[in-house]
């Protein structure tokens, strides 16, 4: 199991655990209190209606006299009144509680990561944090709020039963009590039992969720392997199991709930007899049996949610233990407390403080280790890149190119050495600052659910629409733009899913233009594109690292001969630096490469100017 999984279903309950979550609940405390106030209003009409009705009995229907029934009539109407009332605002009341602590976990968690690193979200699923931030969430809020409401009418509903049972006859309430214990025995077997296979059955969907979510997402790569009937085979195996478990959890519901009901009626069955021996021998009250039937009819309910919602806090610590591991979480890369004191955080930024980057960049004796790598990726890496530099970084894969470009971005800090922006430690400024003056484009860039016109804004969230167009236009995104059904205001689709590769690069580097960033990196596209696309993606490319600091990691031969200088990468070293024509004569690493893979492009360039 991944360690974003590892979380035991099976601890017993634990108080400090729970504690993590007061401050949500006490965000809640006025809905809360309202609540629990209005469920003792209920627990109370609840216990008192039996004893007007016992009151009934004896004043009107034994005697058969309408004395009063109107004066009765009226202080009945009056509590169900209330009692509409009082379920109407602890339903109201509950759900704003509920709602409210789902939402500020969320935006908690949210927040949290936010602040992030990259590293975080190289090794964990989108899958498992979107479950833990909305569903984990949403379970532990419905919980608290509405666990709380039923155990406060519970609890005070059987005080209040049994106290007022021992004021009307102690006889009849001993032989209510003496099946109390019963019913709890027996609900703590059940519940227990229960809730095994509940936590058994949590695990078979979050799997049966997963593999749902690897069969969609990787459709392509089954249906190219010809691996359907597999991962049917594996799907069936878990839904298969899920029903046989979820099957068991049937089967012990259909016994626990005949037993409760059954104990509960050998309650009734023994007031009823006592009570009828009374009133046939003795002559008790009619009324008083009446009552008690009440309230031994009454009393499963009420345990049995006591039993439900201790099983349920149980059942759902580790929803628990997985928000507040996230909220927990601390980023790998953080800003030392004078940097943040002078430059202000991610979210609440001091600019007015925020020099201007002019792009000069400097490795100086860096080495780097991923934090869960064995190895150095980079060892005693040197490298000075002026102002203005366009450098082109080739390589095969693995070398270490995007290991070069992330040091750059501070999405990973150096092991040992430093990294200088404009000489000075990038460590000494912070990470907002230096993300603002960057710019970044992906090999498969990533659009925003929204129209293209709003992804584009994301590069300045101030900028108006002309500033928009502006920025298409440099890039020459414009022509490509146009032709969509609705022009600027085409629905990207998630993550850009109506749009091609080609399409996408362009309109990030329209936001990248809004951003105006002083370094820019671009990890070029390998997937195959149209020659219309390829020419203006060149020439989106030339306008956008013209007078920029550069660092492009280059598939394509036009993108790499327009470089100052050709950086190779090997094994984490700069093996060769040069201009295109001085690696192509001196004939080395850069001349293997350039002839396997740029040959064909440049015999296809050739064959497209003649």
């Amino acid at each position: 199991m991944a360690d974003y999984e590892d979380f035991d279903y099976n601890k017993p309950m634990s108080i400090n655990v729970w504690k993590k979550m007061f401050p949500f609940i006490v965000t809640e405390k006025k809905n809360l209190i309202y609540c629990i106030l209005l469920m003792l209003s209920v627990a109370f009409v609840d216990v008192i209606f039996p004893l007007f009705l016992g009151y009934a009995i004896r004043n009107n229907v034994e005697p058969r006299s309408l004395d009063g029934i109107w004066a009765l009539m009226t202080i009945v109407v009056l509590l169900l009144t209330v009692q509409a009332f009082n379920v109407y605002g602890f339903v109201a009341l509950g759900i704003r509680a509920e709602t409210g602590m789902s939402r500020n976990m969320r935006n908690a968690v949210f927040l949290n990561l936010q602040k992030l690193s990259l590293s975080y979200y190289n090794k964990t699923p989108v899958g498992y944090l979107m479950a833990r931030t909305n569903s984990d969430t949403g379970r532990i809020g419905d919980l608290v709020a509405w666990g709380l409401i039923d155990f406060t009418w519970s609890v005070f509903y059987c005080i209040g039963a049994i106290i007022a049972m021992f004021l009307v006859h102690w006889k009849l309430a001993f032989i209510v009590c003496a099946t109390i214990p019963l019913l709890a025995l027996l609900t703590w077997f059940f519940q227990g039992r229960i809730l095994s296979v509940n936590r058994i059955m949590r695990k078979l969907n979050s799997k049966m969720t997963g593999a749902m979510n690897e069969g969609i997402t990787g459709a392509r790569t089954v249906k190219v392997l010809t691996a359907e009937e597999q991962s049917f085979k594996e799907y069936s195996g878990i839904t298969s199991d899920y029903r046989r478990h979820a099957t068991h959890m049937a089967r012990l519901r259909s016994i626990f709930i005949p037993t409760s009901l059954f104990i509960g009626s050998l309650g009734t069955a023994f007031v009823l007899s006592y009570g009828g021996w009374e009133i046939i021998v003795l002559g008790a009250d009619l009324a008083i049996l009446a009552i008690f039937l009440q309230y031994a009819g009454g009393f499963f309910w009420p345990i049995q949610n006591i039993a439900r919602i201790f099983t349920d806090f149980v059942s759902t610590q580790a929803n628990v233990e997985r928000v507040t591991d996230l909220l927990e979480k601390s980023p790998g890369i953080t800003d030392t407390p004078e940097v943040e004191e002078k430059y202000g955080d991610t979210f609440s930024p001091k600019k007015e403080n925020w020099e201007p980057i002019i792009g000069d960049v400097e490795f100086r004796d860096v080495t780097f280790r991923y934090p869960d790598g064995h190895r150095n990726v980079l060892e005693h890496f040197n490298l000075h890149v002026p102002t203005g530099t366009y450098v082109a970084i080739v390589g095969e894969t693995g070398a270490g190119k995007s290991t070069l470009v992330n040091l750059v971005c501070r999405f990973f800090e150096p092991t040992a050495g430093e990294i200088l922006i404009d000489g000075k430690d990038y460590r000494e400024r912070s990470q907002l600052w230096l993300h603002s003056a960057f710019g970044y484009v992906l090999q498969s860039p990533h659009l925003f659910s929204g129209t293209i016109r709003e992804n584009i804004r994301y590069g300045r969230l101030d900028a108006t629409d002309e500033e928009v167009e502006n920025a298409a236009k440099i890039v020459h995104a414009e022509k490509i733009i146009l032709k969509l059904e609705k022009g600027y205001d085409t629905e990207a689709g998630e993550g850009g899913d109506r749009l091609s590769t080609g399409e996408k690069q362009l309109i990030s580097f329209a936001r990248a233009v809004l951003a105006d960033p002083r370094i820019f990196i671009l990890d070029e596209a390998t997937s195959s594109i149209d020659t219309e696309m390829e020419m203006l993606l060149q020439e989106a490319i030339h306008t956008l690292l013209k007078g920029r600091t550069s660092f492009v990691i280059a598939h394509r031969l036009s993108t790499i001969r327009g470089a100052d200088v050709i950086l190779v990468v090997d094994d984490g070293k700069i093996i060769e630096r040069g201009t295109h024509s001085q690696l192509m004569k001196s004939r080395g690493h850069y001349f293997e490469l350039y002839t396997k893979q740029f040959e064909v492009e440049a015999n296809v360039e050739e064959m497209l100017r003649s």
